[in-house]
């Protein structure tokens, strides 16, 4: 296995030199794409680099230096040029004030390894010394790349982002099409983009389980609390746990304070709560909940308990089966998450939907706690048969 060398890439800092590169290329081009970008004290991540790579060809695009996204989108956002990328959530989350619904036809290296058989969440380095045989340097993964001008360590690190996502792109993509499984790939892909692209999560609270057996009315006002905490993360643009810890958020839910001066005592620490924010919070706080948001409120999914946890067993019992049948990752076919998240509220996951509805339907339906097949199921285990 070699060592990588350096990688010579266009530096653009103007807006025609990069529709001049970008006009060199074929309307079907298979792109890669790659970003830079910094998110220590805000909301929404910092564009500070975009790396394309197409046919030997590569650049390193400034972004400080001008906006970029009205000569991205005709090409990548609206084409038939495929976008070549690696575990492309984050990159896509930059991406997004450019291509607001992400790039128009997306191939993510990461998801398509998984379906090739070499694993769940390989990583790029990882890849590159599988399919191409170079083994890359990690000396700049920390790097600060806000600052100006970059080093050309930098600027060798960050177009090795990209020199081999065309070797990449084409042997998985081939390895895909051998096992039928470019679709399922390609509906990954959509599927990344929506939940990346999707505004908000307008059902945050059912992501901390400590409040999954609290009273409907304190769910109700968790989920208000914390969806004032997303639109005003968003509107100052500081990260949530400035604003709100999940800790503080569970306690004053489940126990409103009854003055503004109680407030402040116990919100002191979180660095951005300023005094406008927290008269905000108690406003926020201290009406009453109403049925309309009971009734808008998911329940949050606790832990299997009992024969829910028996259920839990033969469904993934039942994934790791299928899973060897497909030669793929357990993880990839069904998350765990997913399979407790089913289990306890009997609701078919929206992120199980597609090709993984039509394998996996028939056969966890009926293992949902109380039906017949969850019955025999725990019968035989108790048996050891």
């Amino acid at each position: 296995m070699s060592l990588s060398q350096t990688a010579a890439a266009d530096w653009i800092d103007q807006p025609d030199a990069l529709q001049s590169w970008l006009a060199a290329l074929p309307p079907d081009a298979a792109i890669g794409l790659d970003t830079e970008f910094m998110r220590r004290d805000t909301f929404y991540p910092q564009l500070a680099l975009l790396q394309l790579g197409w046919n030997g060809r590569h650049a390193l695009v400034d972004p400080l230096a001008f906006p970029i996204g009205a000569a991205l989108q005709p090409l990548l956002g609206a084409g038939e040029a495929v976008t070549v990328m690696h575990s492309a959530s984050e990159d896509l989350e930059v991406l997004a004030p450019l291509l607001p619904a992400g790039p128009h036809q997306l191939f993510d290296t990461q998801i398509a390894a998984a379906f090739a058989g070499m694993g769940l969440g390989v990583s790029y380095r990882a890849l590159v010394a599988e399919l191409a045989g170079v083994e890359l340097d990690k000396g700049e993964t920390r790097s600060d790349w806000m600052r100006r001008p970059l080093t050309s360590s930098q600027c060798s690190y960050a177009a090795l982002d990209v020199v081999y996502l065309k070797t990449i792109h084409e042997q998985l993509a081939e390895r895909l099409q051998q096992r039928g499984r470019s679709d399922w790939h390609a509906q990954d892909c959509e599927r990344l983009k929506r939940r990346v692209h999707r505004e908000g999560d307008l059902q945050p609270q059912r992501a901390l389980r400590a409040a999954a057996d609290w009273a409907p009315t304190a769910q109700a006002r968790l989920r208000r609390l914390l969806l004032w905490r997303d639109s005003c993360a968003r509107r100052l643009d500081v990260p949530r746990p400035w604003l709100l810890d999940d800790t503080l958020a569970l306690s004053l839910a489940q126990q409103p304070p009854a003055t503004l001066a109680e407030l402040e005592q116990r919100a002191r620490g979180q660095r951005a709560l300023r005094s406008a924010q927290r008269n905000e919070l108690f406003e926020v706080l201290t009406p009453a909940v109403t049925t309309e948001e009971i009734d808008a409120t998911a329940r949050i999914p606790g832990h299997p308990q009992g024969v829910a946890k028996q259920a839990l067993a033969a469904m993934k019992q039942s994934v790791d089966t299928l899973a060897a049948e497909l030669d793929l990752p357990p993880g990839l076919l069904c998350p765990r998450k997913l399979l407790e998240e089913y289990v306890v509220t009997a609701e078919w996951p929206d992120s199980l939907e597609g090709w993984r509805h039509d394998l996996l339907h028939p056969r966890l339906a009926n293992l949902l706690p109380d039906r017949p097949a969850t019955r025999q199921a725990v019968a035989k285990a108790s048996s050891g048969d």
